[in-house]
């Protein structure tokens, strides 16, 4: 059954890679994006949707560590260790905008949570990392997550072009889509779209942010005195892309086989990006109601302003 949905997915990237090359400036991951938009409404969605789903999640964590081979892990750490006073800022500020807007809004207090972090750190990584701590159920962690997919989508489009209007250049724009950005597969279309080292510098910064869902988790457990596993919340993909970073620090590869790395790790995210355009329902959006998505937009648009502030004086 997953079959169908990947050979989807695989078809789309492929296509979309074709176009990607001859169109640079939309690139294959926004490419892989709009085509799989413009599909769905063509597709037996129940039959492809097991494929699809292994794509936009798998695959794109695969994708992620393909790439580690193709970087110097000290290069990593280094501007892992520079972002981290930024993403510090931009994670607290939108929690604590989350928590108050919310507040204010009378938002119900798991669907604000839920938003405030998603924004915060990784979309709906985090969303469905802190679900069963403060026990959300179903219809509340579809809800988050469809607010902050909406702002992913629009995010891949608006970025890169925000980025050349404010002619930043490869890495500060990584350091922008990496902080700014509410999910790791927007951040890397995003990055991608934009150049090779933004596309790099922006998955560093934003696998950084994404490893703050572990003591964010700890601080919810704590609070609501709830049990969790560890070893069920921690995004074990971050470690094994450190190892690859490492391995490649350690063994140095060929330059013709960087190339080739390079280029199986471009086509994978081309696939995981097909799928997350495959996925995007618009009727799910028009179901939503107008508050949290409000609420979600306000704390995006928060988040973007202090990135921005914070990288216009670094």
């Amino acid at each position: 059954m997953k079959w169908r949905g990947i050979g989807l997915c695989l078809l789309i990237a492929s296509i979309a890679a074709i176009i990607g090359h001859y169109i640079p400036v939309m690139g294959a991951a926004v490419c892989s994006i709009i085509l799989g938009m413009f599909i769905r409404p063509f597709i037996d969605m129940n039959r492809a949707a097991p494929g699809i789903k292994l794509c936009s999640k798998k695959v794109l964590q695969w994708a992620i560590i393909v790439m580690g081979f193709t970087l110097n892990f000290r290069a990593v750490a280094e501007l892992g260790w520079s972002s981290l006073p930024l993403t510090v800022v931009t994670i607290t500020v939108a929690l604590l905008a989350g928590y108050i807007i919310g507040c204010m809004m009378h938002i119900h207090d798991k669907i604000r949570t839920l938003i405030s972090v998603g924004t915060a750190i990784c979309g709906g990584s985090a969303i469905a990392a802190v679900s069963p701590v403060i026990e959300a159920d179903d219809e509340e962690v579809a809800y988050a997550i469809s607010t902050i997919f909406l702002f992913n989508i629009i995010a891949v489009f608006t970025f890169p072009v925000i980025g050349h209007m404010m002619n930043m250049d490869q890495t500060i724009f990584g350091y922008f889509a990496g902080t700014a950005i509410n999910d790791t597969s927007s951040v890397v279309a995003a990055g991608y779209t934009y150049g090779t080292v933004a596309g790099d510098t922006g998955t560093i910064v934003k696998l950084l942010r994404a490893l703050m869902i572990v003591p964010l988790c700890l601080i919810i457990v704590w609070l609501n005195r709830s049990q969790v596993s560890v070893k069920r919340i921690f995004p074990w993909f971050i470690l094994y892309f450190c190892a690859a970073s490492i391995f490649a620090t350690l063994i140095p590869i060929p330059e013709v086989v960087l190339i080739a790395i390079k280029k199986i790790s471009v086509f994978m995210i081309a696939v995981a990006m097909s799928a997350i355009g495959l996925s995007v329902d618009l009727k799910q959006f028009r179901q939503l109601g107008y508050k949290p998505v409000i609420l979600g937009a306000l704390l995006w648009l928060l988040v973007t302003s202090i990135s921005l502030i914070i990288l216009h004086f670094k």
